[in-house]
């Protein structure tokens, strides 16, 4: 059986109404780590690997691992080395938070912490909610559609969750009326679905949060790695975000918003650093973004975070969007002509160009998602999520309880990445399926795999296990 692909002289004939568009869609707009990687396909040879897995963890930025590489040789202990490594090390970890800042318009005296990731970061704000006399000053609201990050936090702590509207209009007004009963310190809530790549309006949000004397909170994990963001433009309390799916390695994320609540609140990790003085039957605390990254920090994770903030923040705006638009109308459209096939969204009333990132949410009538997913990486080379997306809640709202696809992409994506999905989705409802496949370890994997996989790689697909939620 012959894989199907697409030579990219064809990107030009598409959307020829835009003939600008398509051409800037046929390349990636930024040089991505394993752009040309080879893939082994089941029926023999190698293709090139189609990432459209992004959603999860996007690939470094080729200017991020070459600033990796510049400062390997320099890393060494922080903030309490006097010696010449350590002294740079310090500047370039502390250098961060200053960057990290300025990219998502943080006010000056904002705290920045860096933390694991985006999960990390809420649940330390979680602990940082005000109390009075210990009893908490208010719930924390949320929609049931956000991701585990955002949700699972706030469920330790007094808490209220509403259901969205099917609109994002009418969600404005399920949640003004939940916060005109009053009692709400905090309104956390996701920038864009980490499912469909639904765009929330966080400005309008943060309007209606302070309006009635709470906080906001926004998980970016999504949204920051495609659009730029202005907290203090768009007056919002705190922001979270996560390395890995910024074209950054070695997962570090970070949490930047206001201080009293972080500077009163509980120290994320008791250790070293986080203390001014410690002693045999107590401690006393220090403040300021020290307080919660007790332990050697994440230098490097911290350190790349930050060179890909600045390569995101160097982008032409208008550019950054067109590139990912392009490659998501012509998937959408493409998928939408393929019988069967359903795409999937939150709000009826998102608008497409501009209310989306890149990521699109479909099912497949007759087949189990993890099965597409492994057909198109065995057969086609193409590598996409499949699951629950660690939002549970929002895919048994969508009607979807044993999970769908996912395709996500950004800056180092080509429409023939788009191209080489659709063409492996139109070959499996014409054709079905060329290869048998068994379930693994609960994943569904080729039967009698015989691909060769790099001599230092520990495991072949299905033989270590599945991780039920690693969408972080």
């Amino acid at each position: 059986m012959t894989t199907a692909t697409v030579s990219p002289d064809s990107v030009s004939t598409v959307h020829a109404a835009n003939t600008d568009v398509p051409a800037l869609a046929g390349r990636p707009l930024s040089a991505v780590t394993g752009a040309e990687i080879q893939a082994p396909l089941i029926q023999g040879g190698h293709i090139r690997y189609a990432n459209l897995d992004y959603g999860a963890s996007a690939p470094a930025l080729s200017v991020v691992s070459a600033y990796l590489n510049e400062i390997l040789p320099f890393y060494a202990s922080v903030h309490r080395g006097a010696g010449y490594a350590s002294q740079i090390s310090t500047s370039v970890y502390e250098n961060a938070r200053n960057i990290v800042r300025n990219f998502v318009g943080g006010r000056p005296d904002d705290s920045v912490i860096f933390t694991r990731n985006t999960t990390d970061s809420l649940n330390l704000l979680a602990g940082c909610l005000p109390l009075t006399d210990g009893r908490p000053n208010g719930d924390v609201l949320y929609l049931d559609i956000e991701h585990h990050a955002n949700l699972l936090p706030w469920q330790g702590v007094p808490h209220r969750s509403v259901v969205a509207a099917d609109t994002i209009a009418g969600t404005i007004e399920v949640l003004r009326a939940e916060l005109e009963q009053g009692s709400v310190s905090l309104l956390a809530v996701t920038g864009a679905s980490n499912v469909t790549g639904e765009i929330l309006p966080i400005r309008a949000l943060a309007a209606l949060a302070h309006e009635f004397g709470a906080r906001i909170v926004v998980d970016a994990a999504q949204l920051a790695p495609h659009r730029r963001i202005n907290i203090g433009a768009d007056d919002v309390d705190y922001i979270a975000f996560s390395g890995h799916k910024l074209y950054a390695p070695f997962g570090a994320g970070v949490l930047v918003g206001r201080t009293d609540w972080l500077d009163a609140g509980t120290p994320h990790l008791a250790g070293g650093g986080a203390v001014r003085e410690a002693r045999l039957d107590g401690v006393s605390w220090a403040t300021g973004p020290a307080r919660h990254e007790g332990g050697s920090p994440n230098v490097l994770g911290a350190a790349t975070l930050a060179r890909a903030t600045q390569v995101l923040a160097s982008l032409d705006q208008e550019r950054w969007h067109a590139h990912e638009a392009a490659i998501r109308s012509f998937l959408v459209a493409g998928l939408q002509k393929i019988d069967g096939v359903t795409v999937h969204q939150i709000f009826s009333d998102t608008d497409a160009e501009t209310g989306t990132i890149g990521v699109v949410n479909f099912s497949v009538a007759g087949y189990d998602a993890g099965l597409v997913a492994a057909y198109l990486s065995a057969e086609h080379g193409v590598g996409l999520r499949d699951g629950r997306f660690c939002a549970h809640p929002l895919l048994k709202r969508l009607g979807l309880p044993s999970g769908s696809l996912r395709a996500s992409f950004g800056v180092g994506s080509r429409l023939e990445d788009a191209q080489r999905l659709l063409a492996g989705i139109e070959q499996l409802r014409s054709t079905g399926l060329g290869w048998d496949y068994v379930v693994d370890s609960g994943r569904w994997v080729p039967a009698n795999d015989t691909r060769t996989y790099p001599h230092w790689a520990p495991n072949t697909p299905g033989t270590a296990g599945a991780a039920p939620c690693i969408d972080d």
